[in-house]
């Protein structure tokens, strides 16, 4: 069993809103995320898988979220069951961070280029979870942490987040680059979907709740 020290214990007897504090162990990982819908964009990452890492701070970055990820986990046997215990985490602080979704946009889109590629990411913050996940075809895997793993994380994230999400990597050669560009449209989306507006009233649905 690996050991980790929690990140900020008096976190959690300060909850604001649309602040979240959410931990998980299991006998394969340990994590801990801290999750501020409205930060500047201040990321503390470490996953023990450097390009994760990197993947994160871009999503927090450009969505202007103040993220905390400490996760330790058997990474000598395989990424999966870190990156989707992370999605896992970080799709129940989301969930808990909006509470009821009331007074939020909803819907958020956003696309991205990094340089030869390019990348949108749609989402709807509806509580009917549902992954759509298009990938270049052609595109050949040059690492460990590749369009297959990320897509194990994007679905852990949607799925307990619950959210429709639709990631469509338009084209690329280099998978670096896609993965980035799918990362930044995707803190991108959810900004725009996380967002007050003063003209909604509960939550946004004709049948008068999500």
């Amino acid at each position: 069993m690996v050991d980790i020290k929690p990140i900020a214990s008096s976190f959690k007897d300060d909850l604001m809103s649309r602040k979240a504090y959410v931990s998980r162990k299991t006998t394969e990982t340990q994590i801990e995320i801290q999750l501020d819908l409205d930060g500047t964009g201040k990321a503390d990452i470490s996953t023990e898988i450097p390009f994760f890492d990197h993947m994160l701070t871009a999503f927090s970055v450009h969505g202007f979220f103040d993220l905390k990820v400490l996760a330790k986990g058997d990474i000598q046997v395989d990424l999966h069951h870190t990156v989707e215990d992370v999605g896992l985490v970080l799709g129940q602080a989301l969930s808990e961070a909006l509470e009821g979704k009331e007074r939020i946009f909803r819907f958020g889109d956003s696309c991205v280029p990094m340089d030869e590629a390019l990348s949108r990411v749609t989402m709807d913050l509806s509580n009917r979870p549902y992954l759509v996940y298009h990938f270049p075809d052609d595109l050949k895997s040059t690492g460990s942490f590749d369009a297959y793993i990320a897509k194990e994380f994007f679905q852990a994230f949607c799925v307990k987040g619950g959210f429709n999400l639709h990631i469509n990597a338009y084209y690329g050669v280099n998978e670096h680059h896609v993965l980035e560009s799918i990362f930044k449209a995707m803190g991108k989306s959810l900004y725009g979907a996380t967002r007050i507006n003063d003209k909604i009233s509960g939550a946004l649905s004709s049948k008068g709740s999500l």
